[in-house]
């Protein structure tokens, strides 16, 4: 009876704390209606191009969990902060083009007098957890308010660390609009964005920006999900055209045919931004 109890007060607390906000919230309604019109959307989630495996081949839960727990490996911290410098954004002059890297998949991008910024995680953590997956020391040295006003937030999908709640709350009163995969507007609407301030939309399709400016909505191989279910939001890359120039926003994305396809019809590039590896 006390083990029952126990599992019964286990079970409460994990799911009470997938309620808090920072979890964001699951397509429904006209959202999901949407969602399931998509090409890309079969047996009640998004799909790869190719079939994806969870795991690589050879490797399974067991093994990856013994050695997430129990393996030792070396060199996981840099010995010392990282080297880095601070540009103060608001300073900038406005007709300058710059692009500012802030660690893993975070960009500030000003191009042609527009400022995008993606992928923004300044929370100094990407985990639902405080103090776990931390950041390196010397890849934090930006927080929200240093954000100047931002005229296009990009977000390539909702994982931790490319979507992170405390940092888009903080942004809301700085950005103009949002622009995300299908689905991803649904943890926008939970933390309060206008949804007329975000535009979601599938692969394949186009978003014209200001004059001279517009996205188009590009693939990747990847997953997406912020709790127990996965893919039921759409995992982005982009190709962002300016005036002046032409970028590729990589996202998150395993190795597959998208990338010469993307190549074949939007290139060339005067920028890409490409992770490596990312199944």
């Amino acid at each position: 009876m006390r083990i029952l109890i126990v599992i019964a007060v286990i079970a409460l607390g994990i799911y009470l704390f997938l309620q808090h906000s920072k979890f964001g919230r699951l397509p429904s309604g006209e959202r999901l209606e949407r969602i399931k019109k998509s090409p890309n959307y079969r047996e009640g989630q998004f799909q790869n191009i190719h079939h994806t495996p969870d795991l690589a081949e050879g490797v399974s839960y067991f093994t990856v969990m013994r050695k997430f727990f129990f393996g030792k490996s070396k060199r996981t911290n840099p010995a010392k902060a990282l080297p880095h410098q601070k540009t103060d954004l608001h300073k900038l002059d406005p007709n300058e083009n710059i692009v500012v890297w802030f660690g893993h998949s975070s960009y500030f991008i000003q191009a042609d007098g527009k400022r995008f910024l993606v992928d923004p995680v300044f929370s100094g953590y990407a985990s639902p957890i405080k103090y776990t997956t931390m950041a390196f020391a010397g890849s934090d040295a930006y927080s929200a308010e240093d954000m100047p006003e931002i005229d296009y937030l990009i977000i390539s999908h909702d994982h931790w660390d490319h979507l992170d709640y405390n940092t888009v709350v903080h942004l809301m009163p700085k950005v103009k609009h949002v622009i995300t995969g299908l689905g991803t507007g649904a943890h926008f609407e939970r933390w309060g964005y206008a949804n007329s301030k975000v535009t979601e939309k599938d692969w394949n399709e186009e978003i014209a920006l200001a004059e001279g400016f517009k996205i188009n909505t590009t693939p990747g191989r990847h997953f997406s999900g912020r709790g127990p279910k996965r893919n039921a939001a759409m995992w982005m890359s982009f190709v962002l055209t300016t005036p002046s120039f032409k970028l590729f926003i990589g996202g998150d994305s395993g190795y597959d045919t998208h990338f010469k396809e993307i190549g074949n019809k939007f290139g060339p590039f005067d920028l890409v931004f490409l992770e490596c590896g990312q199944y």
